[in-house]
């Protein structure tokens, strides 16, 4: 194995330091004296066979010397101080960033993926070199997954192709991508792929006799054009072709691109000219032609897709690219972080980058794990679409977006200012699905404002953050002012003169108490009810007092502040009380179904008394003048009543799964209204669930049971 990876160094760097190289090897397999692997192999094979994988997509030497110590500081006694001596500071912090992406562990497992994801997205932005490593020990790992349990088995491949896969797409390294999804699909659906790849196989000798065909057509009309040129094909990835059958509904019979044809040119000029040959030859098919070579992917792949039909009547597709383009579609970033020996990155590397410099703009602020990984999966691991700005930029979004997208990446301002948008010259709703391709132009108008349904429409992550912080502010200037006014009102209804009391040094010394920043913060939490009025004015009666030298309480203190009049309330319905209302009607409203123990709000509604919704409800507000129809209540603990919940069991299938989540439910004493459980090809069970609950404690200690249970890797509520 070391002949093999110094075979692999020197076949694109004569230059490396092998001595180096061999004495880390040395040095790993010391290390790992006496430790073995599942499959029973001394533990040095698995460093050696990730420093080989490193050397295959031609990396750096530090890089390789960092794979074959990648596991020393968690594995064994050796410490970062020991490395960085031995092998300098580089080396060493290559192999604390990969360690540190294992070692923290959370109560969930999606809060574990969540900031293993987060780790990752911050390793990128210090050194990219990490997660390459980090790709490489994971690829190595699931070539040798058959010596794992099956329950790991699964565990592994879900994990590979919702994080590992999509970042090696993300960093452009085709080839490891592609081989995760394939290893991946192996364990989550052995049947189908077993199926798949004998299919494919009876096929291949048949469709390459047809490719061959096609390439000497090509490498003829071409070498008469003095275009010189490498044609070969290209098979479809396992994986490819089973999301197109699954995702379209198609029989394998239906899928005609399992091969493309693949020409390398030396130029740009020759990738146009090369086109045109293909489409005097065949007939392209409408729609099915892509240039991202004027409109590179984010991940830097240039090349030209056409799909033409064959004169027997055969579909396939034709990639044109020059050897530039295709060394940076099969190495992806790591063809551009060729560091020699004189550590030189090349050039604009940094300009590679800017989709990672969009995550960490935005990563810092989602703190619900739950939310950061839907965010990720948007913005980080779906396809996108291209489209141009009146000027004839280029600006990528993801697959889904709208014009109140768009408008969000120009600048804040446009998208806040946004009240409608031209495409390719014609107005559409603001909810149309942006092509590739399109024309975008925003229409603004001074004083417009977004709409809180916007967030129910737009697609990509800034939007979202940049809608919501315009809410946070518009909302905080409201609960300045009503909790001001609030104040202000209280204290004349005391006898009190507000300029006696309300002086800006009291007020901040108030704030300073109860742990609020500044004034206009505790005005804030005074309007939006975090806090009582009762609590302000008591210490504010303290300042007072002081001030003005007043001895008897009774001459400057209505005794309603001590001893507020305990007015005699109707317990309304369902164990609401209404703030200043007797007898109203009360619902629960079904897009958030709040239960004792969480924090609520009433929603005046037109001839249906007051709905209830919890405060982090996103259909408050969604109505225009909602702010008056909002009402104080609160849940009356006295009064006994049942309340229902739903909540949803994400699982790796297995057998008596569901038996045993149905078991908890009957333990825990709560009312099972309804259940209903599927399975996706991926062998993921979703399991959604209807409960009768008194509160909110009952569901939290069911949710963390189920959680204990065997396969299961996540539980939460669910809301519309």
């Amino acid at each position: 194995m070391l002949e093999k990876l110094i075979s692999t160094i020197e076949s694109y760097n004569p230059q490396a330091d092998m001595q180096q190289v061999i004495k880390a090897y040395n040095f790993a397999n010391q290390a790992h004296e006496g430790q073995l692997r599942n499959s029973g192999e001394k533990y040095i094979v698995h460093p050696v066979n990730v420093a080989i994988i490193l050397a295959e997509l031609n990396m750096d030497t530090p890089t390789i010397i960092a794979g074959l110590l990648h596991d020393v500081i968690e594995d064994t006694a050796v410490t970062y101080d020991t490395l960085a001596e031995k092998f300098g500071k580089e080396v060493a912090d290559l192999v604390d960033g990969v360690t540190k992406l294992k070692k923290l562990e959370y109560k969930t497992k999606q809060e574990n993926q969540a900031e293993n994801l987060r780790k990752m997205v911050l390793a990128m932005a210090n050194d990219i070199r990490v997660i390459i490593v980090k790709l490489a020990d994971r690829l190595h790992n699931m070539r040798t997954l058959e010596y794992m349990t099956d329950e790991k088995k699964k565990a592994k491949a879900i994990e590979t192709i919702e994080i590992y896969a999509p970042i090696a797409h993300r960093l452009g390294i085709s080839r490891i991508k592609w081989e995760l999804e394939d290893l991946s699909l192996r364990y989550l659906d052995p049947d189908n792929y077993y199926d798949l790849v004998e299919k494919v196989s009876k096929r291949r000798r048949e469709r390459e006799a047809y490719i061959q065909k096609i390439i000497e057509i090509l490498k003829e009309k071409l070498g008469e054009m003095d275009i010189k040129s490498d044609i070969s094909g290209r098979p479809k990835n396992f994986y490819s072709i089973y999301k197109k059958m699954y995702n379209q509904g198609k029989a394998f019979e239906q899928i005609f691109d399992l091969t493309a044809v693949r020409i390398l040119v030396d130029n740009i000029k020759d990738c146009y000219g090369a086109l045109g040959i293909v489409h005097t030859l065949w007939k392209p098919l409408p729609g099915r032609f892509k240039d991202y070579i004027a409109m590179p992917k984010p991940n830097m792949y240039q090349s030209l897709h056409t799909t033409v039909i064959g004169n027997e009547g055969e579909i396939f597709e034709v990639q044109i690219r020059t050897y530039e383009m295709h060394k940076t579609a099969e190495y992806g970033i790591a063809a551009h972080w060729k560091y020699k020996e004189g550590n030189v990155k090349s050039d604009n590397f940094d300009d590679k980058l800017t989709w990672l410099r969009q995550l960490l703009e935005w990563q810092a602020d989602l703190n619900d794990p739950r939310e950061f990984m839907e965010t990720l999966k948007i913005d980080f691991f779906t396809d996108e679409v291209f489209v141009f700005t009146p000027k004839g930029d280029v600006i990528n979004l993801p697959d889904g977006s709208t014009p109140i997208d768009f408008a969000y990446r120009v600048h804040t301002a446009v998208g806040n200012n946004c009240v409608g948008a031209k495409v390719d010259g014609r107005i559409v709703p603001i909810n149309y699905k942006l092509r590739n391709g399109n024309i975008i132009e925003i229409i603004t108008a001074n004083g417009s404002a977004p709409s809180r349904d916007w967030l129910k429409i737009v697609k990509s992550t800034q939007a979202k953050n940049k809608i919501r912080q315009y809410f946070k502010q518009k909302d905080r200037d409201i609960n300045i002012a009503k909790g001001k006014e609030q104040l202000e009102k209280e204290i004349k209804r005391l006898g009190y003169k507000p300029a006696d009391i309300l002086k800006d040094e009291w007020v901040k010394n108030v704030a300073s108490k109860i742990s609020i920043n500044s004034i206009d913060d505790l005005y804030a939490n005074l309007g939006f009810g975090n806090i009582s009025i009762n609590q302000v004015i008591s210490k504010l009666r303290e300042y007072y007092k002081e001030y003005f030298k007043v001895t008897d309480e009774a001459a400057f203190v209505d005794s309603k502040i001590q001893q507020p009049q305990q007015k005699k309330k109707n317990k309304p319905n369902q164990g609401i009380v209404v703030k200043g209302v007797d007898n109203i009607k009360v619902r629960f409203s079904k897009c958030c179904n709040p239960v004792p123990g969480d924090d609520i709000i009433g929603f005046i509604t037109r001839g249906r008394g007051v709905s209830i919704h919890r405060t982090d409800c996103p259909n408050i507000g969604s109505d225009i003048g909602y702010e008056e129809r909002l009402i104080e209540v609160s849940w009356d603990l006295e009064k006994k009543a049942s309340y229902s919940a739903e909540i949803q069991i994400k699982a790796i299938d297995r057998n008596g799964i569901l038996a045993e989540v149905a078991s908890r439910v009957t333990e825990s004493n709560i009312g099972l209204l309804s259940l209903n459980a599927r399975t996706n090809k991926e062998k993921v069970v979703t399991i959604n669930m209807t409960l009768e609950i008194n509160d909110i404690e009952q569901l939290k200690d069911l949710m963390r049971k189920l959680r204990k249970i065997k396969n299961i890797t996540d539980v939460y509520r669910v809301t519309a």
